[in-house]
């Protein structure tokens, strides 16, 4: 994935005046109308996303409805640049001057002095928003549909400044595209991003809608003219085509086959020998029910994180708190810290809306330590070391408004985050509805020991 983000256009003028030299003095400015960033967000990245002041977006929402409805109807009007596009168009990098700028670095470091990957989670889905709107225009209105996947190629072993850079990898002309990114050691200027240097990948699905309508709109198809333009293309397509069949085999869809039938009820039978005072068996002590795992977390949405149309929540904020509490979900059934390897793929439900409560509810889905002991009959294999475990962790989340009225719930998406953590560990599933989540990971698990986007050495100062 590299070679093909590491050419493209110079870094833009406003990165570069951001980026200091190291000897020069880290003054902090102090000023009432200085554009502020957030929490783990860049400023040129939070720039480029909220546009307007929160008050100034909230008093034009109380205006009389003709108005608003004059101001639809002239969005309507705008016509649209749907010609073919090239993926240079959209290519976009910035560099994140982490060792250069310590009061950055104070935005993305954790209690132990690591770098936060919830922080950087935030920057990805705010660039691949950026690297959107420079393929479609601002004549639309672009979310991000899904994630559809986050793998951690190398560990970061020490503290340097990052480059993020993406483009647009596949669009066919109707509403959706692929944004494909990558994260790598910052090179010396003048120089282009080494294999080696490359520590995470990732893929983002957004989708363009019409301001009024909020509707699916078509949008400019991609050209490819250079064989491996060509060759990304195509990659991106099989990608499409993957999800779609996936979706269609989900477990909300299709009944589990015949091996996973048979895995439930050789499950089934273990758990009651377990309890049976006149069978040898007992429950393994590094068994745990899946129950016992799940923690949550409440929090009401607040408009500094709002994504660029002022009243819903933008993506990272959700990529973030879903990843942290997956993080400590992780550790604190293994009581150490757990080291991130994969985010599978993951779509956006519905919107989370400015002032809405966020319910997010973590779960240990699915372990690689087998819990039917010598029985190779249903596939599968430890792939982490000896004395540690590979674990799915599992986050449900859902909104409700403020008042939580009756019927006010709805369902915002499901995360799943894959750990390895230093402690062997067996999740027991004991419902029905525990043994669906606990299949849907082991789908999950089973695909990325097969090889898929790869995989580099854990550790490092990102977690």
């Amino acid at each position: 994935m590299s070679k093909r983000l590491v050419t493209g256009r110079h870094l833009g003028k406003s990165v570069a005046a951001a980026i200091r030299p190291i000897g020069q003095s880290q003054a902090r400015a102090f000023s009432a109308c200085t554009r502020c960033r957030t929490d783990g967000v860049y400023q040129e990245l939070t720039a480029m996303r909220t546009r307007t002041p929160f008050i100034e977006a909230f008093r034009k929402q109380q205006e009389p409805q003709g108005q608003k409805d004059a101001a639809l109807a002239s969005s309507e009007k705008v016509e649209r640049d749907l010609s073919p596009k090239s993926m240079s168009e959209s290519y976009h990098k910035v560099i994140l001057p982490l060792a250069r700028d310590p009061w950055l670095l104070d935005s993305y470091i954790n209690s132990s002095g690591h770098i936060r990957l919830g922080t950087i989670f935030m920057d990805l889905d705010a660039l691949a928003g950026v690297i959107a709107y420079k393929h479609t225009g601002d004549s639309v209105m672009t979310v991000t549909a899904a994630v559809d996947r986050i793998t951690l190629k190398a560990p970061l072993k020490e503290i340097c400044d990052l480059e993020l850079s993406g483009q647009v990898t596949f669009a066919t002309g109707r509403s959706s595209m692929e944004v494909s990114i990558q994260v790598a050691k910052a090179p010396e200027e003048g120089k282009t991003v080494k294999e080696d240097d490359v520590l995470m990948t990732c893929a983002f699905t957004m989708v363009s809608l019409d301001p009024a309508t909020k509707k699916p709109v078509a949008i400019s198809p991609l050209k490819t003219t250079t064989s491996e333009e060509k060759r990304i293309f195509a990659e991106g397509e099989r990608n499409y085509n993957t999800k779609k069949a996936a979706s269609k085999l989900a477990l909300r869809k299709q009944t589990p086959n015949d091996l996973e039938s048979d895995l439930i009820h050789a499950l089934w039978l273990q758990q009651l020998s377990w309890h049976d005072p006149n069978h040898p068996s007992r429950k393994p002590s590094n068994a745990i029910t899946m129950a016992s795992t799940q923690i949550q977390t409440v929090q009401i949405m607040q408009p500094q994180y709002r994504n660029r149309h002022n009243f819903m929540i933008f993506g990272g904020f959700l990529l973030k708190s879903t990843f942290e509490l997956a993080f400590t979900c992780a550790s604190s059934i293994s009581h150490t810290r757990p080291s991130f390897i994969a985010l599978d793929p993951s779509t956006f439900d519905n919107p989370v809306p400015v002032g809405s409560v966020l319910y997010l509810t973590a779960t240990v889905a699915y372990s690689d330590s087998p819990l039917l002991e010598g029985d190779g009959r249903f596939g599968g294999k430890k792939v982490s070391r000896e004395g540690w475990s590979r674990v799915q962790i599992r986050v449900e989340s859902k909104v409700k408004n403020v008042e939580h009225e009756e019927g006010g719930t709805k369902p915002t998406g499901v995360f799943n985050y894959t750990f390895e953590v230093k402690r062997d560990i067996k999740v027991i599933p004991e419902t029905y509805a525990q043994f669906m989540m606990f299949l849907d990971a082991r789908r999950r698990c089973l695909t990325l020991e097969k090889g898929q986007d790869g995989e580099g050495e854990k550790g490092g100062v990102m977690e």
